[in-house]
């Protein structure tokens, strides 16, 4: 990435925040109603903030699915109300591309604003990367502000220190537990705590030594495929000497399938120059071994065997989740198996 992005405000208490849906519309449902009013407690509670839902946000699945442009308004309203300072995604999906023509790329350029989610919102952080503006790819309310029990502290943390700290220089590490994800999202099991099981390896180095550093590209791999080649794919430019962070989805493809996603990005180009990888976490640890052979197998293909590749990070659709910034300057030691952020993500 030649060209550095746009960056937001930094949050502050008082501040409001806007929750839109962008995808699924799963937020709305009856049944999981109590999910926006536990993550609207906990942003106001823990952080301070005042939350509001736009006007479409709660309309249902259905409703969403069926007008795709009302939750781009959404989106586009909350940008140009200056009174919002930061858009959280309720969840993700499975067709965020369909926002594409009603998005106003000026309007993003115009309005910078902390933006946060992960997931299928990866099609809508793209977009944000070619109006120019640094996004966060990290928690989402459904799945995170939202989470039963309490809210992890590791991603309490990571939102409150680089959202609204600002910290530079600062280092993403390892959490050392994990969870399955295994409570049933269901309003009598709001009080349940899942379960912490140990992760004690740290961050595996795939191949590659010591330092690198590059500006932070990439999302969930599985989904790139709908976006390549349309107006929310980013410039050669923008993947120019990177550091990749890539995550497979919570369909857990299998690892035929994420071959095809890697040698998609090699034929573009992308991984021939990139500086390194990191990689997140496979979703409920689902194929955890069998992958680690696929990113060395097709980044041989490529002619990038000594390229530094870091494994089992925390972002994406694991738990818990920290936030990784777009555009933001990166190093990742191999040789160390430490990875931080070289500047503040906000101003």
């Amino acid at each position: 990435m030649t060209t550095k992005l746009i960056k937001p405000q930094r949050l502050q208490r008082g501040d409001k925040v806007a929750i839109v849906s962008l995808s699924s519309g799963m937020l709305g449902e009856k049944r999981y109603l109590h999910k926006y009013d536990l993550g609207k407690s906990r942003l106001e509670k823990l952080f301070g903030l005042e939350v509001v839902a736009m006007p479409h946000t709660l309309k249902g699945i259905q409703y969403l699915y069926e007008h795709p442009e009302k939750r781009a308004e959404d989106w586009m309203q909350a940008c140009e109300d200056s009174s919002i300072k930061a858009i959280i995604t309720s969840i993700g999906g499975d067709d965020g591309i369909r926002l594409l023509p009603y998005i106003d790329f000026k309007v993003l350029h115009r309005n910078p604003k902390i933006f946060l989610g992960y997931s299928d919102t990866t099609v809508h952080h793209l977009m944000m990367c070619c109006a120019g503006v640094v996004s966060f790819y990290g928690p989402a309310l459904m799945s995170d502000f939202a989470a039963y029990g309490s809210m992890p502290g590791y991603t309490v943390r990571a939102v409150r220190e680089l959202l609204f700290e600002g910290k530079a220089e600062w280092p993403i590490e390892k959490c050392p537990y994990w969870e399955k994800g295994s409570i049933v999202w269901n309003r009598k099991n709001m009080d349940k705590q899942e379960e912490h099981l140990p992760d004690p390896t740290g961050y595996e180095v795939l191949q590659g030594e010591g330092k690198v550093r590059g500006r932070l590209m990439g999302g969930c791999i599985d989904a790139f495929p709908m976006y390549c080649g349309s107006k929310a794919w980013p410039k050669a430019e923008a993947w120019e000497n990177c550091i990749l962070f890539l995550e497979t989805s919570i369909d857990c493809p299998p690892p035929t399938y994420l071959s095809y996603y890697l040698r998609g990005l090699g034929a573009q180009g992308i991984l021939e120059t990139a500086q390194g990888i990191i990689i997140g976490k496979p979703c409920r640890n689902r194929y955890y071994e069998e992958y680690k052979p696929v990113f060395s197998k097709v980044l041989k293909e490529y002619g990038r065997e000594e390229m530094p590749v870091l494994y089992n990070v925390n972002f994406g659709h694991c738990l818990p989740i920290g936030i990784i910034p777009y555009g933001v300057l990166c190093e990742m030691d191999a040789t160390a198996r430490t990875i931080k952020l070289c500047e503040s993500c906000v101003l």
